[in-house]
């Protein structure tokens, strides 16, 4: 009579649990091994798109973001027909319809038309707006981006315009509104008769038309000086802008709103280094961060 084999039962109750640990542990490895990329067996750019490397999956990210930005920048470039089509107002003389950090989109002149625009041209001025209901921030006509002069190195204005002028035009007895001449006529300002056909134009804030005096903001505002037309307004996000061009040395002023004028238009002006009372605009292109948030367990 012989005692049970404890040694084989040893065996058989664990030896095949340690077996299948074993498996288990293999199977595991080989799944681990499977599902890992490499640039061997997948090519670059299945290996960029799906390797959890960390410097790998933060140039994705930037990649990402970028590309991001690139396709809303061509959206909004599509939709404006001008670059950029993003601009920061640097001062208050289009208060309160635009502040100061304001971010404006634009659009070239010949897009979203209005009824009865001036001649040759896809801006409609204040005068017509009244007639066809044609409002843009507050008030009737088209608020135009444009170079002051025609000068590509002065800071481009932000105005509304007034109404058009026609070339040797004496435009302050046949269009001006006294109200903004500051008690001026033809002979006291340079730009009447007119020197071209073109807009006067007049920041919303301030007393007296850009066209006013020896030294006006700007001469009679040709049409290939309007660089483009106001459509929306985004309040403070041009104060990013507005602040990198502090920062770097760019040409952000803080121009007070008006112009010295008394209330009534017949103060005297005060005009400054940086043409006091314009509503200058800086060019802002599209900007956009996107964070991503990884965690690994």
């Amino acid at each position: 009579m012989s005692g049970p084999d404890f040694g084989d039962s040893a065996d058989d109750g664990h030896g095949d649990d340690d077996r299948d640990a074993n498996a288990d542990a293999t199977s595991t490895g080989e799944s681990s091994d499977e599902n890992a990329v490499s640039i061997e067996d997948d090519g670059v750019i299945r290996w960029f798109l799906k390797t959890d490397d960390g410097t790998v999956v933060f140039a994705r990210d930037v990649a990402s973001s970028v590309a991001i930005v690139a396709i809303v920048g061509l959206l909004l470039f599509g939709l404006s027909g001008i670059w950029p089509p993003l601009v920061a107002v640097e001062s208050g003389s289009m208060e309160p319809n635009m502040e100061r950090g304001d971010l404006i989109f634009v659009v070239d002149d010949d897009r979203f038309v209005g009824d009865d625009p001036a001649d040759g041209t896809g801006v409609v001025t204040l005068e017509n707006g009244q007639e066809s209901n044609h409002e843009k921030f507050g008030n009737p006509g088209d608020v135009i981006v444009f170079k002051p002069d025609g000068s590509d190195r002065r800071t481009p204005i932000i105005h509304r315009a007034h109404f058009w002028v026609e070339d040797g035009e004496n435009w302050v007895a046949t269009q001006a509104d006294p109200a903004y001449l500051n008690g001026n006529d033809c002979d006291d300002i340079s730009t009447c008769p007119a020197p071209h056909d073109g807009f006067v134009t007049k920041g919303d804030a301030n007393y007296n038309y850009d066209q006013i005096g020896m030294n006006p903001k700007s001469n009679i505002v040709r049409p290939d000086w309007v660089s483009g037309k106001a459509m929306v307004r985004i309040p403070w996000l041009g104060h990013v802008r507005l602040t990198f061009d502090t920062i770097f040395g760019g040409t952000a002023t803080t121009s007070p709103t008006v112009v010295g004028a008394s209330p009534d238009g017949q103060g005297s002006a005060a005009i400054g280094a940086h043409a006091v009372g314009t509503a200058g605009v800086a060019a802002a292109g599209v900007t956009a961060a996107v964070a991503v948030t990884r965690r690994r367990f």
